[in-house]
């Protein structure tokens, strides 16, 4: 199985790029490589071993590699991700979402058992509904102002909801 070595060398630039981009002016010294590409260097390709392993060498014969496969590459990219942007306060629910991609791989390529479906989606629905709830949160915080939009977001609110109360209810 041989890799498209420009398959692996454009995301890599492109990451690199984004970084650069986001995050300014960065001293670079012996161990910042390490500091800011982490997953990248270690956690993402044990996960793609763990493909490659399920795919490649045991011929799609044990199925459950890829669970320890899918949560690796979730959390290489969450932990990538927030690393790169200083996100961990949005991105910590993508730690939820991780148990839930091994699960579906497992669920996908394995004998597709129905229950597998139930941690599934009640993994993925909290890991979506934290990650909504954090990224409005940061947007509202840095982007509106914070706190007095919040609140004022919020009155209107509760004048809405009283406002448009049933007629027959005092």
């Amino acid at each position: 199985m041989s890799v498209n070595r420009n398959a692996i060398l454009g995301p890599l630039l492109i990451l690199l790029g984004l970084f650069l981009f986001f995050r300014g002016q960065v001293d670079w010294g012996t161990g910042t490589i390490f500091e800011y590409f982490w997953p990248t260097l270690f956690v993402i390709p044990t996960g793609l071993f763990m493909h490659w392993l399920y795919f490649g060498l045991l011929q799609r014969r044990g199925v459950g590699v890829l669970v320890p496969g899918g949560i690796l590459l979730t959390v290489g990219a969450v932990c990538q991700l927030a690393t790169l942007f200083d996100s961990w306060h949005i991105m910590w629910p993508g730690f939820l979402l991780a148990p839930a991609v091994g699960l579906f791989e497992l669920y996908w390529f394995g004998g597709r058992n129905k229950w597998l479906l139930i941690p599934i989606n009640i993994l993925a629905v909290l890991s979506a509904l934290f990650f909504a709830v954090f990224s409005v949160g940061a947007l509202l915080g840095t982007v509106m102002g914070g706190q007095p939009m919040i609140a004022g977001a919020l009155i209107v609110a509760g004048g809405l909801v009283f406002l448009t109360r049933k007629r027959g209810h005092h």
